[in-house]
């Protein structure tokens, strides 16, 4: 058998209780019965109600740990008549929970190796469907946040949590807005699965002979259902609520390897964020039904909600100035820090000529691929790549001299249009050093940039005044760090 009572620390009995089941472990063996409540989200009142939830978890966490569901069993009463029925399972050793191994600091990457590859075992065993799908689909998960923060509002957790559902509200509603093409994609990918629905570290066994993933969501399909990363987000959300965020990192990058799902950093952090959002629900559940120690950690839940939401903003940085600036060496810097896309003008333009990046041209100021025409086709071009990479949740820093306050205009109307936020920053430097920079940058002759000491001139010039831009002055190094860019950035994504 997969464990025994002997090597579990709670001794031959013992009873448990969560939100929806009461455990009675007794010797090898576990009986779990359900509750008969009204939840909203499941109904358990009648006995023939509570006898399908038991089949159904029985048969559909046979998928994962076969050896441990071993079936229904029909409790009697004295009148010899069926009175309720109970899950029958081999009881696993409580010290093998990856919980207990993750809070110990125990070595669990190759652990952590496997457990990615049977969920994506069952992701790619899963069947295929228009049910399956809808469940992945930006309006329905718009209906889970939904739900769950309509039914947290409901909850006697406190006035913080009644002030952190609003703002968490706004956060989930504005991400998903802006992404429905990004929702569209995943699902023609194939990324919709049925699938576990609770990963916990909790439920999960490190036996020798591999893990065994137990107490998948059976009483709501649809609910099990959804984008395969929002699965095993899960198990990320919990892994870090326990400390362990190493080995949160570790499963989502085991588990991108496994199925070779590469998403966007926004959409993984949005994931754990609802995650974190259905235990705190169930955590406030539990503070409801008189456990008054719950009331806290629901709110400590919330707190994690608002952190990977805040994570997950999808941002369209401006960095502007005029030449010599050093705008491409901060846009780098700011694309590393958020894992951004960086478009730059420069590169832009002579792609559209068809030319080389590097390539001259010999073109002045408002001359050949300088001319005016050109320029609001550069800008133009560059912006609809960002609204297509806003739409799929990456975000982008614009690398361009930005000094027309239309073009700035312009570029705020695509950050709308995608829900994303807008940041703008100029650089500033002296002018004695921009013309060295410049100097220096035409004699290595290894750059995009065909700007010249005239053409700073004219920029000087012409540049219209950006009250709404973040001013970094470069004239010296180490201009930003990871302070500034937390500050102005936000909370970079993992």
């Amino acid at each position: 058998m997969p464990g025994s009572a002997e090597v579990d620390g709670a001794g031959y009995a013992a009873v448990r209780e969560t939100h929806t089941s009461v455990l009675f472990l007794v010797g090898d063996r576990v009986h779990k019965m359900k509750k008969p409540l009204d939840l909203g989200f499941l109904d358990n009142r009648t006995r023939a109600a509570r006898e399908r939830a038991c089949h159904r978890e029985v048969d559909l966490n046979r998928r994962m740990a076969p050896d441990v569901y071993l079936g229904v069993a029909d409790v009697h009463g004295p009148d010899g008549q069926v009175c309720e029925h109970l899950v029958e399972m081999v009881r696993l050793p409580d010290d093998r929970r990856l919980a207990m191994l993750a809070r110990r600091g125990d070595e669990i990457d190759p652990i952590l190796d496997s457990v990615a590859r049977q969920v994506a075992r069952l992701h790619a065993s899963s069947p295929r469907d228009a049910a399956i799908d809808r469940c992945a689909s930006a309006d329905f998960l718009s209906n889970l946040w939904a739900l769950s923060l309509d039914h947290l509002e409901r909850l006697p957790v406190g006035i913080r949590a009644a002030s952190a559902v609003v703002r968490i509200r706004t956060a989930a509603t504005r991400y998903i807005e802006g992404r429905a093409p990004l929702f569209a994609a995943r699902i023609e990918a194939g990324r919709a699965v049925d699938g576990h629905g609770d990963l916990l570290a909790d439920d999960i066994f490190c036996l020798d002979d591999g893990p065994r993933i137990i107490d998948c969501l059976e009483f709501d399909d649809e609910l099990r259902y959804g984008d395969g990363l929002l699965d095993i987000a899960f198990l990320a959300m919990d892994l870090e609520r326990a400390g362990a965020e190493g080995a949160a990192r570790k499963l989502l990058h085991s588990y991108a390897v496994a199925t070779g799902d590469e998403p966007p950093r926004s959409l993984v952090h949005h994931y754990i964020a609802y995650r974190a959002l259905v235990r705190a629900k169930v955590t406030a559940l539990r503070h409801e039904q008189g456990d008054e120690a719950s009331g806290a950690v629901a709110m400590e839940f919330l707190a994690q909600v608002e952190r990977h939401l805040e994570r997950a903003r999808v941002r369209l940085v401006l960095v502007g100035g005029v030449a010599g600036t050093g705008k491409s060496t901060l846009s780098r810097t700011i694309g590393g820090y958020l894992g951004a896309s960086v478009l730059r003008s420069d590169v832009i333009r002579k792609e559209l000529a068809g030319i080389g990046p590097t390539d001259r041209t010999g073109d002045d100021v408002d001359s050949g691929l300088y001319s005016s025409v050109h320029t609001d086709a550069t800008y133009e071009e560059m912006m609809a790549r960002a609204s297509a990479e806003l739409a799929h949740g990456r975000s982008v820093v614009l690398d361009a001299t930005w000094l027309s306050e239309v073009q700035r205009v312009r570029a705020r109307e695509v950050a709308v249009a995608a829900a994303a936020e807008v940041v703008e920053i100029e650089c500033r430097a002296d002018t004695a050093v921009l013309v060295d920079r410049i100097r220096a940058r035409a004699e290595r002759d290894d750059d995009p940039s065909d700007a010249t000491p005239a053409v700073l001139a004219a920029q000087l010039d012409r540049r219209d005044e950006w009250p709404a831009a973040v001013v970094v002055d470069t004239t010296g190094p180490g201009a930003v760090d990871d302070a500034w860019s937390e500050r102005e950035l936000g909370l970079a994504p993992w």
